[in-house]
């Protein structure tokens, strides 16, 4: 498809007009980073016009964009303002002084932005949902606490703002661990990953009862994956997230979260790594860190591919009651509650209320 045939046909689409010497500039500024992971030049000429006007409304409306590390690379390289994982994010949410929060993510993050910020408007472009938050729902919690009363209940950040509502402490990949030893009880429910449970497990004298929840993403991992990365790049640094199965993370080099893996990535000597993670960190670091060669395979997750550049435009233009976040207050009080004992453990600091 030509350039100037695609400037008409988003046109008709668009209340703004951009010259040919515009869309040539954000078609460079796009191709900078995306070369890295495959895009041609025509590739980002087509999304050119998309991104601008993404970038000009943000700032008009007064909204920040926050994308997790597995959305596409056109959308956090095109207009995210901040790109992380799951904890990173959070911290950003509790900063943003923009009077809109644009989350491109699954719905349980932009859920976890609206109780952070009950106040503010936050928008979701597509209501993505999660193998993770659809595996336990509030009745469950409340099931299991008649079952284990002395039990301290966790769930980890990939639930519904109904189910943190239900629980003690919430956590993330990266302070599961600390959470799980700043707990007072002897016993704790873990929910609802049951991998990331059993991958605790050995690193706590506590005894950890497991839920049956486990992500799509990083059960497809299997201990012949790394023997095979193994035997042909004997040299390479192997990383896998806490959701991985333990058989996995037994034989891999260094097991975190999203940011822990970014962390090990960049200030290890290797030149070699392999991710066993979902595709978009892949993407990232083959981006960010082009010196490092990523090799080996990945997986996609179907929730957060979703989300696609003309979802975020039209969040920003008009937003439909699905992209729209709206909690009952209680529920948002009591999520709270649990949020502020994740950060009062792991940090020493409360959320803003």
């Amino acid at each position: 498809m030509k350039l100037d045939f695609f400037i008409k046909k988003v046109k008709t689409h668009s209340n703004m007009n951009f010259s040919l010497n515009q869309i040539n500039k954000e078609a460079e500024r796009l191709f900078d980073n995306l070369r890295k992971v495959g895009w041609s030049e025509p590739d980002c000429e087509l999304i050119a016009p998309l991104t601008m006007e993404i970038n000009q409304l943000k700032k008009e409306k007064d909204v920040i964009i926050l994308a997790h590390s597995y959305i596409t690379p056109d959308i956090i390289y095109g207009v995210a303002d901040f790109i992380g994982d799951s904890y990173g994010l959070s911290k950003k949410v509790i900063e943003a002084k923009e009077k809109t929060i644009l989350f491109c993510s699954v719905h349980f993050m932009a859920e976890t932005a609206k109780i952070m910020n009950p106040k503010k408007t936050v928008l979701i472009p597509s209501a993505a949902s999660c193998s993770l938050a659809e595996s336990i729902t509030p009745e469950d919690v409340r099931k299991l606490r008649k079952k284990y009363p002395e039990a301290g209940v966790i769930c980890y950040v990939n639930t519904s703002a109904a189910v943190k509502a239900e629980c003690d402490a919430c956590c993330t990949s990266g302070n599961a661990l600390k959470i799980v030893e700043g707990m007072s009880q002897k016993e704790i429910l873990f929910l609802p990953d049951e991998l990331m449970a059993k991958n605790l497990q050995p690193l706590t004298k506590k005894k950890i009862i497991k839920w049956t929840g486990r992500c799509i993403v990083h059960e497809e991992f299997s201990p012949k994956t790394v023997d095979s990365v193994r035997r042909d790049y004997p040299e390479a640094k192997i990383l896998a997230h806490l959701e991985c199965m333990p058989s996995v993370v037994e034989k891999v080099d260094m097991t975190g979260s999203t940011e822990g893996m970014i962390q090990y990535l960049k200030k290890s000597p290797a030149k070699q790594f392999m991710l066993a993670t979902e595709c978009g960190l892949s993407d990232r670091m083959k981006v960010e860190y082009p010196e490092k060669q990523i090799i080996g395979s990945c997986a996609l997750c179907p929730y957060m591919k979703q989300i696609m550049l003309k979802d975020v435009l039209q969040a920003l233009k008009e937003p439909r009651k699905d992209q729209i976040i709206e909690l009952p207050k209680e529920v948002v009080k009591k999520a709270q509650k649990t949020l502020n004992r994740m950060v009062k453990i792991a940090e020493k600091q409360i959320f803003k209320k």
